[in-house]
């Protein structure tokens, strides 16, 4: 785990032994990182899925399962079904994905009769502790939203903001990355920053202090943000990107990954509560980083 969140995670041991619901929980990497979870006294899992398999993988990557609530509940959409009920009921703070796509489980967070929906806009939270940045890092949306508008951002913006109170960073600086520091009518992106910059400005944004249109380099460094003239609090400084599309945010976040070597959290934000979604790409590490970010703001 990387130093930064866990002494985030340190600092208030109330926030510590969630209860996670794994869905579709027959899932070797995601129970390694449960696994991990559970012995640091981070989480109380709820394995939910084919009890022999769990127990199977379980053995093999000796997890001792005598004090983890198991659920046998073989077939995965059932399994999805009942996962996100137990979080609907209170019975646990976390959602975590596990042998299953994550277009099954999202379309049970958003079942209008039994899901997790609040009325918010889904959005994906991803959090970096990079080795040449001062303090923990931002980066939103890079993974739900494919083109958000106007208004998509500004509710992306509130998820991420609301979420970093949650876990102690207050009043996050976020920049609105675009592809230069000036207004541009025809890049969208910039007039879609300068917007939400000015809604800050007249608290129409609450809880945070937002800049924009930035680049990326004006965004993380002061000396070129002195360098283009570029004033304020958030240049050079930012505590959150808000990412243009998600193809921008999606090339960020993996040249932070394998080219900076970054520690990466992530969770899924907008729903009733926080969502561990990992892909089998991610290391293991930085799975178990999520469930940390998802148990501080649970």
């Amino acid at each position: 785990m990387f130093t930064k969140l866990e002494d985030l995670f340190k600092q208030d041991k109330e926030k510590q032994k969630k209860k996670l619901v794994l869905a579709v929980a027959h899932d070797k990497h995601a129970l390694e990182a449960i696994k991990a979870a559970h012995h640091n006294n981070c989480i109380e899992p709820v394995l939910v899925g084919d009890s022999e398999k769990i127990k199977e993988i379980a053995a093999e990557i000796n997890f001792d399962l005598s004090n983890v609530e198991v659920i046998d509940k073989k077939d995965k959409i059932e399994a999805v079904e009942l996962s996100i009920k137990l979080v609907r009921q209170g019975a646990a703070q976390i959602l975590m994905k596990g042998n299953v796509p994550t277009a099954n489980l999202l379309k049970g967070v958003l079942n209008k009769e039994w899901g997790l929906r609040t009325g918010s806009i889904l959005s994906h939270l991803a959090l970096f502790e990079i080795k040449d940045y001062h303090k923990l890092l931002g980066v939103t949306d890079v993974a739900m939203n494919i083109a958000p508008d106007l208004v998509a951002k500004i509710g992306i913006v509130n998820n991420s903001v609301k979420y970093l109170n949650k876990i102690g960073i207050t009043s996050p600086k976020v920049a609105a990355i675009s592809a230069a520091e000036t207004v541009n009518q025809s890049m969208p992106s910039s007039v879609d920053a300068a917007i939400i910059a000015k809604m800050s400005e007249r608290n129409q944004i609450a809880n945070c202090i937002i800049d924009g249109p930035l680049a990326f380099d004006n965004a993380i460094s002061r000396k070129s943000a002195e360098h283009k003239g570029i004033m304020g609090n958030v240049a050079g400084d930012a505590d959150l990107l808000l990412m243009p599309n998600i193809e921008a945010g999606n090339i960020l976040y993996k040249s932070l990954s394998f080219f900076a070597h970054s520690g990466i959290a992530a969770v899924i934000l907008g729903a009733k509560v926080p969502i561990v979604l990992t892909s089998r790409s991610d290391s293991e590490e930085s799975k178990l980083n999520s469930i940390y970010l998802a148990a501080l703001g649970a």
